[in-house]
């Protein structure tokens, strides 16, 4: 039962009294604690590690889902038919198409595992049908105007690429199936759907890349991601009593409290018991699902935490971490918590990224972004890692677009998120080592030193040739691009499909470039320096190893006319260009009518997330931040009256109440005007966007300014609203 928290002092009273949920492992039949083990994905069914589908049955659907070829309704009946059983003997009673539509989260619908025999005898079954395609009301998705009301059907479509599993809420049990989520004329309605295509471009043309330059063993290549996840928590007592953390997932105003981050204190320190609790049953959730868990730990900024899994394929990995996000959401409830996934909940401290980290692998298990022991000689390496630059180079703005959202405005360019500019981080060594490719130097790398610790009862430790810039948007991290500017509230499926497409985009023609060069009779490896030559000296434009927040790095990316768009409605313009993104058509991952879609989608997105900000905002000034401004103002009048009635010199008072009445008039002023301009928007969504980012954001940032001074000046017990005090250092 959840309890109405009037003010702040009734959420701290509860939040301070609270004793942890405890969570304990289970035990086995012997009495002994489970091993992760025991029970890891153990509400997973793969049909191709199942051991009740027939060897036969498992070898023609691994090679289905690998080749595109028909699928029959026998084959899909043998697996409905060995996953009902599967489910059923767990307590699952409904199945449902979980698909990931442009809302930003997932979706379902239950269907009973009901069906009944000739003579209407109720049996437990889940039709062949049923599993490979379901229907869904397309028009009542996000779909930018590409849909109208009658013409409503959609579809999903399973996705054999990735397991289905049991999602439990509370009682209930349902077996979800991953699915696409396509409209009538197959249009991509989701994240899905492009990411499986842009997955399949890259294996094809990385594949061939391979191929031509003499690695023919290989057959397969595929994109691998993992995908790190931030998020605060704060106690369920002090969400409830903020209305803009219900409403908008951020606070919308708040005074910095004295001491927050910067004494580096939280970062990796000791994880109290309450939120380690929280951790050890979240990733005991999240290993039941197969989702391979494997670093927690305390963030930066008070509050603030983060879980890393091991890296999967990208397509799995999207998946996940869907669910990762859903149970860090669902398991924080069970532990009288609240995640907040936002990429600002908080200003003045650090926000909350999800850092892409990508790379590519082929199906001799080899990492093709591993240096190996000298990368100045690996021209393999340095020419896939000269492709993935000339495709930041080629398509950085539309890159910057699949990141933009309201949330992530906040975030970009302070505390340790990267800067809206666009660049690539590679380091001092790589750096070198194409520079010297480009001019026809030799280059002479500097030996790998062991660190110098001074203390010799530690393990040597060996220097890498790259350090980390966490300033950098895409930075190369030893064996690894990191995308670290993609948001921590985004699915990660949109950036990944369009960052595989531009790097297919490369190799396409780079593919080109090579069976020209084999043509003249140019030995591979000397092909490969031409093309790293190639692609470097376009790139080199992209390449940063400074500091990305220097006013320095802004003046020079304008000398390199990188694009800095600053702000949502700007980066999203990237969406409408067509020679911008025609490399995502060109690629097959996107559609144009589908590009159009998802730029609609997003702008009307960022207003409607805008304009329930600044109605909140408007809500909150005049029912909270006011009525304590009032409070106080009478507190100080009565004062003042009554030292006038025994002649006290009131001054203190005096200039108190001056002032306090000075910020409310300003404050109710601008309010009523914040108000009526958006009363004014206009009715096109992107004027309607651009006129709230640059009109509407910055008075409302300044009404934040207005609430904060007055929040400082107010006694505590006249503030209703929990401060950041309470909800970042109550918990």
């Amino acid at each position: 039962m959840t309890k109405n928290y009037n003010n702040r002092g009734d959420a701290a009273r509860v939040a301070i009294q609270r004793d942890p949920n405890a969570f304990t492992m289970p035990k086995n039949e012997k009495g002994q604690f489970c091993k992760i083990s025991d029970y890891y994905a153990e509400n997973v069914f793969d049909f191709r590690t199942s051991k009740s589908i027939p060897e036969s049955v498992r070898r023609e659907m691994i090679e289905i889902s690998q080749t595109g070829r028909l699928l029959t309704e026998e084959y899909a009946a043998i697996v409905a038919t060995a996953v009902t059983e599967w489910a059923s003997q767990r307590g699952v009673t409904h199945f449902s198409h979980w698909f990931q539509p442009l809302t930003g989260g997932s979706a379902e619908k239950h269907d009973a595992f009901l069906a009944f025999t000739e003579d209407e005898k109720p049996i437990e079954k889940l039709s062949a049908k049923q599993l490979i395609q379901g229907e869904s009301d397309a028009s009542s998705f996000p779909n930018g105007g590409s849909r109208t009301t009658f013409e409503a059907r959609g579809y999903t479509v399973w996705d054999l690429t990735s397991p289905m599993f049991i999602k439990e809420r509370g009682n209930a049990k349902i077996l979800c199936i991953p699915t696409a989520f396509i409209s009538y004329y197959a249009e991509a309605l989701d994240v899905k759907t492009p990411l499986l295509r842009s997955l399949s471009r890259l294996n094809a043309e990385a594949t061939r890349f391979l191929n031509l330059i003499g690695d023919k063993e290989v057959k397969s290549v595929m994109a691998t991601c993992g995908a790190e996840q931030e998020y605060f928590l704060i106690d369920k007592a002090f969400y409830y009593a903020r209305p803009d953390l219900v409403m908008t997932g951020r606070t919308l105003f708040g005074s910095l409290s004295a001491k927050n981050q910067q004494l580096s204190d939280h970062y990796f320190g000791t994880v109290t018991e309450r939120i380690c609790s929280f951790m050890q049953e979240l990733d005991y959730e999240l290993h039941r699902l197969g989702i391979p868990a494997k670093t927690r730990h305390n963030e930066v900024a008070p509050g603030q935490y983060e879980i890393a899994p091991i890296y999967r394929e990208g397509n799995l990995a999207a998946d996940h971490n869907q669910l990762v996000m859903a149970l860090i959401r669902k398991i924080a409830k069970r532990h009288d918590m609240v995640a907040i996934l936002h990429e600002k909940p908080f200003k003045g401290i650090n926000g909350s990224g999800k850092h892409l980290n990508w790379s590519m692998s082929d199906n001799l298990g080899k990492n093709l972004l591993e240096p190996g022991h000298e990368p100045h000689q690996n021209h393999r390496f340095l020419a896939f890692l000269s492709v993935i630059l000339e495709a930041l180079n080629r398509h950085a703005e539309v890159l910057r677009a699949t990141i933009a959202t309201h949330g992530n405005d906040h975030r970009l360019g302070a505390h340790e998120a990267p800067p809206s500019i666009i660049s690539a981080y590679l380091g001092e060594s790589l750096t070198g080592i194409y520079e010297a490719i480009l001019s026809g130097a030799s280059f002479s790398p500097s030996a790998k030193q062991a660190l110098d610790l001074g203390a010799d009862q530690l393990a040597h430790l060996m220097r890498d040739n790259t350090d980390r810039n966490r300033t950098s948007p895409f930075a190369f991290t030893g064996n690894k691009f990191e995308f670290r500017a993609v948001g921590s509230s985004q699915p990660v499926g949109f950036p990944l499909c369009v960052l595989n497409a531009a790097v297919t985009d490369v190799l396409m023609d780079s593919n080109e470039f090579i069976e020209a060069e084999l043509k003249k009779g140019i030995k591979i490896e000397e092909v490969l320096i031409n093309l790293i030559r190639k692609w470097y000296g376009n790139s080199k434009r992209i390449v940063f190893n400074g500091d990305g927040y220097s006013q320095e790095w802004v003046m020079e990316a304008e000398k390199r006319s990188l694009a800095n768009n600053r702000n949502t409605p700007k980066a999203l313009k990237a969406l409408k260009d067509e020679k911008a993104t025609q490399f995502m058509v060109k690629t097959g991952v996107l559609r144009p009518q589908e590009i159009k879609t998802r730029h609609n989608v997003l702008v009307e997105r960022y207003n409607r997330c805008r304009e329930i900000e600044i109605s909140t905002f408007v809500t909150m000034v005049r029912q909270f931040v006011l009525p304590s401004a009032l409070n106080y103002k009478l507190t100080l009048a009565e004062a003042i009256k009554r030292q006038k009635e025994i002649g006290v010199d009131s001054f203190t008072e005096k200039d108190l109440i001056r002032s306090l009445t000075t910020t409310m008039d300003f404050l109710y002023d601008q309010t009523n005007n914040l108000q009526n301009l958006i009363k004014d928007l206009e009715s096109d969504e992107e004027r309607r966007a651009a006129d709230i980012a640059e009109k509407l954001v910055p008075i409302s940032e300044n009404i934040a300014k207005l609430c904060n001074e007055l929040e400082e000046i107010i006694p505590d017990e006249l503030w209703t609203l929990p401060k950041y005090y309470d909800m970042l250092f109550l918990n």
